[in-house]
């Protein structure tokens, strides 16, 4: 005990000797205290800390993307391998669809990144959508995500005559990241049953799972009876992530996308015509399209957003632009004497612009009108506008320069005004009365056909092979698709009195701006 109390007295005595040295303050000339980490030791200073080695710049954006990948690629799997293969056979197809991403591809990675998500979700439009904003499925699924109706509509993709929030890149990529978030927290952020659930429905996969463990199976992606093409989705993300980080190894040809933004957002302000805002950023109106593939008329939706997306160099010279712009000139007005039988629906299906619109324009309290009134109507800004034609069934659905684009055709042996015009989607009849022509009528070769742009646009125009469903009809599958039944007959070489059966396929050409 005594010890013990010799000892702690002598312990005390040492910190307080500390303390005192701790509180005179050093002399000059005098060794600092060596316990100040920057103090010199002797005549030798201490040696600073090591520089912090930071990693280089992604060289691009396929660069940035292989540093981030971090999803297990179950290279041993019979399925991933096949998909490897064919992406390694078919080079010249990675080449086209990495190209047709540069402009998508940076913003969708600035935005995975900023929600923590795997950056191989940045590849998941290619499995999709090969990377284009304006694919369109049989289930009516549009853009690069692919997202039907009523999901977009769950979440937050507008949806209307106007415009279609599933094929916005950028609002598609917020509400994609926003599902895989939801789902991430349904199945305890395991990632292939994300996938498999994105694809399949989550109901679908949790149903598998629950099979499996009423029967003590497991309940992994890989262990899961699901349908066919999700059973395919998942190994085809894993090989795309594997091939993109071996290009060389495999022999695949990646566009080169430099890690830098492609793309910077204008806020409009109002309602403009995408040929005026195109001009006005001095670029070409289909870049504008493909930059903001939501829109499916001639202008942006009334009633907002009035953001449009234009390269990124370009954002400047627009904004100046626009300054010099009054409101009341960004969009073009037509003055329309109204004739005794009109409506406004037919006004407004004439002018390619809504009821709302026109009501909205001339302060109408209602849809009453009356023959030799005036009335203001937006449209168009010339004949450069992608979507400005005039449609007036009156006069026998002629089309002048200033309603359409103006084109010819030169008629090659075997041709017919059936093929001819299937090939330039438009219809047999238009394209008979633009060449005063009956549709029976024999094509001689040589002769130049006149032509106009579709009114459906070739860009939001897509070809779809349709699986017959139990209890499909025409008329079914016309109103789903915003068809006529007549085109359905003639594309698919049918008449009146045939007869679908479950599982024939079809061939649709559905303009995605109609049938949303």
């Amino acid at each position: 005990m005594v010890h013990k109390k010799l000892a702690v007295a002598v312990l005390a005595a040492a910190v307080g000797a500390c303390a005192q040295v701790q509180n005179q303050s050093t002399a000059p000339g005098e060794q600092p205290l060596q316990d100040d980490p920057l103090a010199a030791v002797g005549d030798k200073p201490v040696d600073p800390p090591p520089e912090i080695q930071t990693a280089p710049a992604p060289v691009d954006i396929w660069d940035r993307l292989r540093r981030e990948f971090h999803l297990e690629r179950h290279l041993e799997n019979p399925k991933v391998q096949d998909y490897i293969a064919y992406f390694a056979r078919n080079e010249g197809y990675m080449a086209r669809v990495t190209e047709r991403s540069r402009r998508y591809i940076f913003h969708v990675v600035e935005q995975l990144e900023q929600a923590n998500m795997p950056m191989e979700l940045a590849l998941l439009p290619i499995v999709e959508s090969a990377y284009d904003p304006f694919a369109f499925s049989h289930a009516r699924a549009s853009g690069m995500w692919q997202f039907i109706p009523a999901t977009g509509r769950s979440f937050g993709l507008q949806q209307n005559w106007w415009y279609d929030g599933r094929r916005d890149v950028h609002e598609s990529t917020r509400a994609a990241i926003q599902y895989f978030s939801y789902l991430s927290a349904r199945f305890d952020g395991d990632w292939e049953l994300v996938l498999a659930a994105y694809n399949a429905g989550e109901g679908t996969v949790r149903r598998a799972r629950e099979r499996n463990a009423r029967r003590n199976m497991g309940t992994g992606f890989w262990d899961l009876k699901l349908p066919r093409e999700t059973q395919r989705y998942v190994p085809q993300l894993l090989a795309l992530a594997e091939v993109v980080s071996k290009p060389e190894y495999y022999g695949v040809k990646l566009y080169d996308i430099a890690n830098e933004p492609y793309y910077a957002a204008v806020d409009v302000g109002s309602q403009i015509d995408m040929a005026q805002a195109a001009r006005l950023a001095d670029i070409e109106v289909e870049e504008l399209y493909l930059l903001n593939p939501g829109y499916n008329r001639w202008a942006t939706d009334p009633n907002g957003s009035h953001r449009l997306l234009v390269p990124a160099d370009k954002r400047e010279k627009m904004e100046l632009a626009l300054t010099e712009l009054p409101l009341d000139q960004r969009v073009t007005w037509q003055r329309y004497n109204i004739a005794r039988g009109d409506t406004l629906s037919t006004i407004a299906r004439r002018y390619e612009t809504t009821v709302a619109a026109i009501r909205e324009a001339n302060k109408l309290r209602s849809n009453n009108i009356r023959a030799g009134k005036t009335l203001l109507i937006p449209s168009a800004a010339g004949p450069d506008a992608q979507f400005a034609y005039t449609l007036d069934r009156r006069v026998g659905n002629q089309r002048s320069a200033s309603q359409g684009k103006k084109g010819s055709y030169t008629v090659r042996p075997g041709d017919t005004l059936w093929e001819i015009s299937r090939s330039l989607r438009v219809s047999v009849s238009d394209l008979a009365n633009w060449n005063s022509m009956a549709p029976g009528d024999t094509l001689r070769p040589g002769r130049s056909l006149v032509t106009y742009s579709n009114g459906g646009d070739s860009r939001t125009t897509r070809k779809i092979s349709y699986h017959v469903r139990s209890g499909d009809s025409l008329y079914r599958i016309a109103q789903k698709f915003s068809l006529k039944i007549s085109d359905i007959l003639r594309w698919n070489k049918l008449n009146k009195s045939s007869y679908l059966q479950p599982g024939q396929r079809l061939t649709l050409f559905v303009d995605t701006a109609a049938s949303g």
